[in-house]
C-alpha cells in the first residue's frame, strides 16, 4: 500500500520535511516512489504539486494524518489546554495557636489558537 508521507531531512535544529509517495511499511528516511513537495517548519513554507498528489491519490495512495494536517489544517480540532492555578487561603485561630494554611488546585480550561505565522497573537478566553 502506497502512503503520501513526511520524509525528514537536514540538521538536528534545522529540519525540513519532503512530501513524498513511498510503500508504507518503508523507514521514515528511506526509499520513497515520486517526490510531491517539502514543507520547512520553521518559516511555515509549505510546496506541494497539487497535480501530482490528485494523480497519486486516484491511483490509490493515502495521505497520512500529518501531511493532510498541513493540507487541511481547518480540519483538525483546536487543542484545548488545561492550566492548574493554586489558591491560597489563610485560616486564623482565635487562641493563640500557629495560622494554619490550605492549599487549593482549581484547573481552569482555557482554549488557545494555534496561528500558522509567529507574528500573530495567541488569544485566550478567561
Amino acid at each position: 500500500m502506497l502512503k503520501i508521507k513526511l520524509l525528514p531531512r537536514g540538521k538536528k535544529h534545522q529540519i525540513t520535511y519532503r512530501i513524498v509517495v513511498a510503500e508504507c511499511r518503508s523507514k521514515s528516511d528511506g526509499k520513497f516512489i515520486d517526490d510531491l513537495g517539502f514543507y520547512i517548519p520553521q518559516t511555515k513554507s509549505l510546496e506541494l504539486n497539487k497535480e501530482k498528489m490528485a494523480q497519486w491519490v486516484k491511483n490509490g495512495a493515502q495521505v497520512t494524518m500529518g501531511v493532510d494536517k498541513l493540507i487541511n489544517p481547518g480540519k483538525f480540532p483546536k487543542k484545548i489546554k488545561n492550566i492548574k492555578e493554586q489558591k491560597v487561603v489563610k485560616v486564623e485561630s482565635i487562641n493563640d495557636e500557629p495560622v494554619e494554611t490550605e492549599v487549593k488546585e482549581e484547573t481552569i480550561e482555557t482554549k488557545e489558537e494555534v496561528t500558522e505565522t509567529p507574528s500573530e497573537e495567541v488569544k485566550t478566553e478567561e
